[in-house]
């Protein structure tokens, strides 16, 4: 899961984000793409730099911080990211369908006297000197520059932040308990397909990188990828001629050297003496008709497919005919 949090200058972003990290969300913060911009041109990092150097970086692209973000997220933890401040950062994490935006609201005396606290030598003395650095932040026609009061609006959830730190927590724990109960697994297509992905990622092949798994009863029981025969060259070290030659695709079939991933899957089951009857294979692209043949004859009940394979309209034909439930799945 993605939280992320928006709101204004001493709403409370940092202690939300303090919050989730004593949860065991990772934190990350579109500031400090920032700040690291700054470090690079050597440029002081007060807040009206931080201010000039995103709008400028959103210039080129409004959703830039969003995407260096996102590149360093991985898939295996909860993160919670701060300082979202142009609505194209949000849209950029609206593509996760695990994000979600909290809005820190705090009214604009008690945000003030928070920032007194701080006491930074470059904060506003005086409240009206507070709110006219605010509005510049607030709300912008250009795309390119802050709109946070935009963002607050594209929030899943407001939160209001007037009082104490724990009146505070005490909000955030049954959001965060919310939030955490919306998280959806990926169904087993997805999952067997994500595998099955991975898999192609060992192919030796040339020319296209093709994987099979083989489930049965929820489980895996075989997985192939596409490329030269066991204890032969590997076909990135010209180990297959046909493929070495890099021609068109679909040409000269009868010369290439490598097994595909359904044939390999299937193969690799007969070689450990696992059956396979029953089964369903999942593999990157829909079957060939030799791999279509094997597929009936092994007696694999269903094939799932997340691409289609160019060749493969006789294939179809057959596993129709044999009734091998054949489905395309979409990651």
């Amino acid at each position: 899961m993605i939280i992320g949090l928006t709101g204004k200058n001493a709403s409370g972003k940092g202690e939300a984000a303090k919050f989730l990290q004593e949860r065991g969300f990772q934190y990350a913060s579109l500031s400090d793409v920032l700040r690291d911009e700054l470090r690079k041109r050597k440029m002081p990092l007060t807040r009206d730099n931080l201010t000039k150097v995103g709008n400028a970086l959103r210039e080129k692209n409004p959703s830039i911080l969003a995407d260096r973000v996102l590149r360093g997220l991985s898939e295996h933890h909860n993160y919670v990211v701060d300082s979202f401040r142009n609505p194209s950062e949000v849209e950029a994490f609206r593509h996760r369908p695990d994000f979600i935006l909290w809005a820190v609201i705090a009214s604009p005396q008690v945000r003030f006297q928070r920032m007194k606290t701080r006491a930074r030598e470059k904060d506003p003395r005086t409240l009206a000197a507070f709110l006219e650095v605010e509005k510049r932040e607030a709300s912008n026609a250009n795309p390119a520059m802050q709109s946070i009061e935009s963002c607050e609006k594209m929030a899943n959830v407001r939160v209001a932040n007037n009082a104490t730190i724990e009146s505070f927590y005490s909000r955030l724990t049954p959001l965060l308990k919310s939030a955490l109960q919306q998280l959806r697994r990926p169904s087993w297509d997805a999952y067997f397909m994500n595998i099955a992905q991975v898999v192609a990622s060992r192919s030796n092949c040339l020319k296209r990188k093709v994987a099979a798994v083989i489930v049965k009863d929820g489980r895996i029981i075989s997985t192939g990828y596409n490329g030269t025969p066991r204890n032969t060259k590997n076909c990135f070290e010209n180990g297959c001629p046909r493929c070495s030659r890099v021609g068109p695709s679909g040409k000269d079939l009868r010369e290439c050297y490598c097994s595909h991933g359904e044939e390999n899957a299937i193969v690799q089951s007969a070689y450990h003496g696992i059956g396979i009857k029953g089964s369903t294979l999942y593999t990157t692209f829909s079957p060939c008709l030799l791999c279509t043949k094997m597929i009936i004859n092994a007696g694999i009940v269903e094939v799932v497919y997340n691409q289609e394979y160019p060749l493969a309209e006789s294939a179809r034909m057959l596993m129709k005919e044999a009734g091998v439930t054949l489905r395309k799945v979409l990651l």
